[in-house]
């Protein structure tokens, strides 16, 4: 008996079969990059055995066999032969708030908190906008929880800002009518911020005394020489990164104006802050700054590192900002002066975003190097994370431990720099507009 075959015709679309396992996934990943070519799977299989070198040594030692019961490294020793973490345990509060007096600890807990309510709105746009004029606000704020004293001092700081706006539109709309735009916002900026640097120098003073006098409402003070560690680290570090980046862009567009004066000062001051160890800023500002001060001026220590900090980042951060104008074409600014904008307008509009996005790499590393540099300020007595080593390692029953301290400190700035890149990568991808 014969049956007949008849041909199968497909009454509609075949689905496309998925691709080969080798082709697609983590085994194609692997092959593609590490085992691509001999050279790659020699270097391959080496770096497979010094990782695993180096986890069958650290592994053990700082989590297997580590102690964290112990009064003493002879005690640590006695127990196991791991890392003595005892002492992380023992000493992680002074680690974080260095001498703090203990009952007032929760106001750094707080400042910090409101810090990352400050940063949310200015580092990611989902945050609402209104949430700004607290970001504005916290310098303030996180100073008067962590100094203390009365609330009238952080806000008589605050007032000079809006002191110097005040003057730049008057003087701004004065000079408009007697000069060029672009020159008399120039001037107009100068004023503005000579008037508030010496309403800071000046009436701050004394506008707290005669509030105070009249209702005194404050925190009890600390002294900076309290401060110390991580809370010492993150104050001179956020205080840096956050002043020397509009200073930077200030610099930066001074030293391409037009204006011989501003460009011989801002390109002076650039010039001689990166020709000078950030060590010696810092013995200027702990020593030889206080004698160009009046008679009986105070100056807080902090306050000065701060400053000359803030500076020499600020100096390097025209530099990267200056090579992203630079690298904008000539077309841009020429688009800017089309449309009929100023030179302010064109600059918040049009130079300056495409500016800062292209100088994006360049800015967080700095910022990232100046975090990690606040570990100078030990060579002026300072009491950083570094700088509380010398009390811990000085106790008699720490006398010798060296890894497990450096370890936890290196932990530390690394989560900080770490997130910084992050951000920066989140940032880079955000701002992306080009086709790849």
């Amino acid at each position: 008996m014969s049956t007949s075959h008849e041909p199968f015709v497909a009454t509609g679309d075949i689905p496309a079969s998925p691709p080969p396992s080798s082709a697609v996934g983590p085994i194609a990943w692997v092959r593609q990059n590490l085992f691509s070519s001999v050279s790659n799977t020699v270097m391959t299989l080496l770096g497979i055995y010094v990782i695993y070198s180096l986890l069958a040594s650290v592994v053990p030692w700082l989590l297997l066999n580590s102690v964290w019961n112990a009064s003493s490294l002879q005690d640590c020793r006695s127990i196991d032969n791991g890392a003595c973490l005892a002492v992380i345990r023992e000493r992680y509060l002074q680690f974080i708030y260095g001498f703090y007096p203990n009952e007032e600890r929760w106001r750094p807990v707080v400042a910090f908190v409101l810090m990352l309510v400050a940063l949310w709105p200015v580092l990611f746009a989902g945050a609402p906008r209104k949430l700004l004029f607290g970001s504005m606000l916290y310098p303030a704020v996180a100073y008067w929880l962590i100094w203390g004293g009365t609330i009238w001092g952080p806000i008589a700081v605050m007032a000079g800002p809006i002191v110097g706006i005040i003057v730049y539109r008057i003087v701004d709309q004065v000079l408009c009518r007697l000069m060029d735009e672009g020159i008399a916002g120039i001037l107009a900026v100068s004023g503005a911020v000579l008037v508030t640097v010496a309403w800071w120098l000046f009436a701050v003073a004394e506008v707290d005394s005669a509030l105070a006098a009249v209702l005194d409402i404050g925190l009890e003070p600390v002294a900076s020489d309290k401060i110390g560690g991580f809370l010492l680290s993150l104050i001179i570090g956020v205080s840096g990164i956050a002043g020397s980046f509009p200073l930077g862009i200030a610099l930066a567009l001074g030293r391409r104006s037009n204006l011989i004066f501003i460009k011989a000062i801002c390109t002076g001051f650039i010039e001689f802050i990166r020709g000078v160890p950030l060590i010696t800023l810092l013995f200027v500002a702990s020593v030889l700054l206080q004698y160009f001060l009046p008679p009986g001026t105070t100056f807080d220590l902090i306050l000065r590192v701060v400053i000359m900090v803030t500076m020499f980042a600020a100096a390097y951060m025209a530099e990267v900002i200056r090579g992203g104008l630079a690298a904008l074409p000539k077309g841009q600014y020429e688009a800017a002066d089309a449309l009929g904008l100023d030179y302010w307008k064109s600059m918040r509009l049009i130079i300056l975003p495409q500016a800062l996005k292209i100088s994006i790499p360049g800015i967080v590393n700095t910022f990232i190097g100046l975090f990690k540099d606040t570990t100078l300020v030990i060579v002026i007595g300072m009491l950083d994370p570094v700088g509380i080593l010398g009390p811990i390692r000085a106790d008699q029953n720490w006398n010798g431990i060296v890894w497990e301290l450096y370890g936890f400190i290196g932990i530390f700035f690394f989560i900080f720099c770490f997130g910084m890149s992050r951000y920066s990568l989140y940032l880079e991808r955000k701002l992306q507009t080009g086709h790849r």
